[in-house]
Parts: structure tokens; C-alpha cells; sequence
């Protein structure tokens, strides 16, 4: 990474230390700032760092990684590029934290579950929310970086809430991250009608829930 990226935080400098952190992703053509108005509905307990993707699109917004939105077709290679240059950030800030717990909407759930697959034992927990988890396969293959044997064996508490309505995220998508959660994560499926490709405050109080539960009382 040449640069660090931009962060909003929810707390300053002097009063993040030993709090457990929570790195907010968020979607494809967003912003830092979109996450972080999830926060006030989120366990006071954590320190937020909601984290801006490093490419700027020319329409306004920034992505993880280049993404064809019409058929929602992306290189699994681009998708590590993105996530060894979040990790390298990550890494600079961890030890100042008692954990670190991984939240991502839609394309953010992408890169927050193959930050999890690549480095299983670093996460307390991780929430997906309307999105999907990256299949190796597609593009160049990065089948060697994901380590699912060590996280299956780790058993990291996974929240993966969505609308089974959802307009946005292909079929095949779901299925894939069906099939992969099942087999990997500590599971905790939610469906939500009517959230479409977004989020329900009904959630919102879910996801506390499960991160106090998760990460706060476990401490």
C-alpha cells in the first residue's frame, strides 16, 4: 500500500486503546461515511474505524476492486490485490486493540470474509451484511491464499444477514457464499424481508446483539 487509506473513526486517538475494534467496509461506489451512521445503533463498547476502498470511480465513490456491476463479474486476483493492501493498514493498528472484528456491506462482505479466509486466526468475528463471499476460482484462481481448512477449524463467529429478495446480488453469488459458510464459519444466518439491498434497523439491533455477545462478553 503506497499510502494509508482514509479512516473515519468513531472514537479519537487517546481513547482507542485496548477497546476491542471493529473495521467497517463498505460497498461498491461508497464512501467511509456511509458505514459509519450504523454506528450509534452498535455497542458503545467498540472502537469504529470505517475504512474508504482505495480506487476512485469516475461517477463519484470508490470500490474495493474493478467490478462489472451489470453482471456483478469480478477477478478473484483483484479481490486479493485489494485485501493485501487493506491487511498491511490492519496490521499497523491491531496490537493497539484487545481484537479485531470485520463488518461488510455488499462488496465490503466480499473483502471482509477473504480477509477471514486468508488470515483465520487474526478476527474475532466478522459480519457480512447483503453481500458475498469471493470464489477463488473466478479470474486468474487464487485457490492457494485462503487457508478454509485452518478457519473451518477455528470456527469464527459469522453473522450473514440479508433479503432473500435482494435485487442486487446474483443466485450463483448466494450459493457459492451458502456453501462456503456452512462449511467453514460459526454460522449465524438472518433473512430480512423487505431490506432489499440494504439494511432494516431490526438488523442493525441483530448485529449488536451479536457482537456483544460474540466479542464484548467474551472478553
Amino acid at each position: 500500500m503506497s499510502e494509508s487509506p482514509h479512516v473515519a473513526w468513531s472514537r479519537e486517538p487517546e481513547d482507542r486503546a485496548d477497546t476491542p475494534l471493529v473495521v467497517l467496509l463498505h460497498g461498491y461506489g461508497s464512501h467511509e461515511q456511509d458505514l459509519m451512521g450504523l454506528v450509534p445503533g452498535l455497542p458503545a463498547g467498540f472502537t469504529y474505524a470505517s475504512v474508504r476502498a482505495p480506487v476512485k470511480m469516475e461517477v463519484g465513490g470508490y470500490t474495493w476492486f474493478e467490478l462489472d456491476v451489470e453482471r456483478l463479474v469480478y477477478s478473484s486476483s483483484a479481490a486479493r490485490e485489494a485485501v493485501e493492501d487493506l491487511w498491511e493498514w490492519i496490521a499497523s493498528v491491531k496490537d493497539q486493540h484487545s481484537s479485531v472484528t470485520l463488518l461488510g456491506f455488499s462488496m465490503g462482505m466480499a473483502v471482509a470474509t477473504s480477509l477471514l479466509r486468508s488470515r483465520p486466526e487474526e478476527f474475532a468475528a466478522v459480519v457480512g451484511l447483503s453481500g458475498f463471499a469471493v470464489d477463488p476460482t473466478r479470474g486468474e484462481g487464487i485457490e492457494d491464499y485462503f487457508d478454509d481448512e485452518a478457519l473451518a477449524a477455528a470456527k469464527v463467529p459469522f453473522f450473514w444477514g440479508r433479503d432473500q429478495e435482494d435485487p442486487i446480488i446474483p443466485a450463483e453469488h448466494v450459493e457459492y457464499t451458502h456453501g462456503w459458510a456452512t462449511k467453514t464459519v460459526k454460522l449465524t444466518k438472518v433473512l430480512y424481508a423487505g431490506a432489499g439491498h440494504g439494511v432494516v434497523p431490526q438488523e442493525i439491533s441483530h448485529v449488536g446483539e451479536f457482537l456483544t455477545h460474540t466479542v464484548l462478553t467474551s472478553r
